[in-house]
């Protein structure tokens, strides 16, 4: 391990996105707590003890700058919402976007700046929707007072605040190690867990009396659990499944080519963290619409009914997770193209013709991989909502599979990057010893 390290100091390169990448969060944690400017900071204090679900967990993701309402208050959720449509609009819904899709890294750049105009029209609503429904809401107004140039500034400084976000995790895709988006929801999961960490202590220590040796059973099981899980995660995460493929040989001029033997490797998750942080995000949309009218009877409902710690809201999590799964699997992988390009080179799987077998054979396997993919992603996200109900724990922490999903994830997508630099330049690295 320590040698490990060693070695990743060792090549410049590495150090330096590395180094970029630590500083890019350094500026993420800074900018999450300088307030918006003329905001009655008593709401959010208000709102912190509500012990919201909605609230507490959008503000887990903004690594608390929403109850801080600093200029990241709204986060990078803005750009995910943006990203869901615009790839369900390139599934033949729109057909300039469709083929946008095919044309390679010139199409996705032209979806991309799609991307970033949808994010830039979400923030401003999501700025103003927060602005409004936090001012209305409480008792405490957030700017007494207000008019709409009021509910105006803050939409734009909020609008930023994502825009600013989304260029730094750019910056990190580019120039650092690891998808820039997803390490800047892993930093602010991970800057929230000190925080738990105390809630937990207080409630279940210093408030506890004479219950403490209990609590302290209650805690190292508490440990045990998130462990397993934790383990059950990474071991899931890492299988695939090997199809074989043989090249045929050819006979150019005087010399042979292929003739050898390789596989696809078809991982059993290969939809990583995305389906899971795409479900919350759709799943929390009518809970935000209900949170800002909530003397309406029908916005009552929702709130009762669509968190997914209730049975209906967590059986729409559920399906929302295994369809983005097998959407987003689909969209990075797509059969078809693969088996033509392995007709192109040569190239063919034992026992199947090439051509359409090959590409309905690689759709049956993928189907069965991702689907027991999207029941372990399921059961994942929501055996530690269950856990913590059961375990009684503060409202305030949130112990969410979704939560360990995103950490763990990005934590071993990062590993391997940085794994596969190493492994360039002859160093060994975390998982090969």
């Amino acid at each position: 391990m320590f040698k490990t390290v060693s070695n990743i100091w060792k090549v410049e390169d590495l150090r330096k996105r590395i180094l970029f990448t630590l500083f890019i969060l350094l500026v993420y944690r800074i900018g999450s707590f300088i307030p918006v400017p003329g905001v009655n900071k008593d709401v959010f204090t208000q709102v912190d003890q509500s012990g919201s679900d909605l609230f507490g967990l959008l503000n887990t993701f903004s690594g608390g700058a929403l109850f801080q309402f600093s200029i990241f208050a709204i986060g990078i959720m803005p750009y995910i919402t943006s990203s869901i449509i615009v790839q369900l609009l390139s599934m033949d819904v729109i057909p300039k976007f469709a083929e946008w899709a095919k044309e390679g890294e010139n199409g996705k750049r032209k979806l991309a700046q799609i991307t970033r105009y949808g994010t830039v029209i979400l923030g401003l609503v999501q700025g103003f929707g927060t602005a409004i429904g936090f001012n209305r809401s409480y008792q405490y107004d957030m700017i007494p007072g207000a008019t709409f140039t009021d509910y105006l500034m803050i939409a734009i400084i909020l609008t930023a605040g994502t825009a600013f976000l989304m260029w730094l995790g750019e910056q990190i895709t580019e120039k650092g190690i690891g998808n820039g988006i997803s390490v800047l929801i892993f930093a602010g999961i991970v800057a929230a867990i000190p925080k738990h960490i105390r809630s937990i202590y207080q409630t279940e220590f210093v408030d506890a009396g004479d219950a403490t040796f209990l609590n302290i059973i209650k805690v190292i099981v508490i440990l045990i659990v998130i462990v397993a899980i934790i383990v059950g995660v990474i071991f899931v995460q890492q299988g695939i499944r090997k199809i074989p493929v043989q090249y045929a040989k050819r006979v150019v001029g005087r010399k042979m080519y292929g003739g050898q033997s390789t596989h696809i490797p078809l991982k059993v998750n290969g939809a990583g963290v995305i389906p899971v942080i795409f479900a919350v995000s759709l799943l929390m949309f009518p809970i935000t619409i209900a949170q800002f009218w909530s003397t309406h009877s029908w916005a009552t409902w929702v709130q009762n009914h669509m968190y997914y710690d209730k049975p209906l809201g967590m059986t729409l999590y559920v399906l929302l997770i295994i369809a983005f799964t097998f959407f987003y699997t689909f969209v990075q992988i797509n059969p078809v193209q693969m088996a033509d390009q392995m007709k192109k080179n040569g190239g063919y799987i034992p026992g199947i013709r090439p051509g359409k077998p090959t590409s309905s054979y690689i759709t049956r396997v993928m189907s069965r991989i991702t689907l027991s993919g999207a029941i372990f992603l399921s059961v994942i996200s929501i055996l530690p909502v269950l856990f913590g109900t059961l375990a009684d724990l503060p409202r305030d922490v949130k112990l969410g599979g979704t939560s360990l999903l995103i950490v763990i994830g990005v934590a071993l997508d990062t590993m391997k990057q940085i794994e596969t630099q190493l492994i360039k330049r002859h160093y060994k690295g975390f998982i090969n010893k």
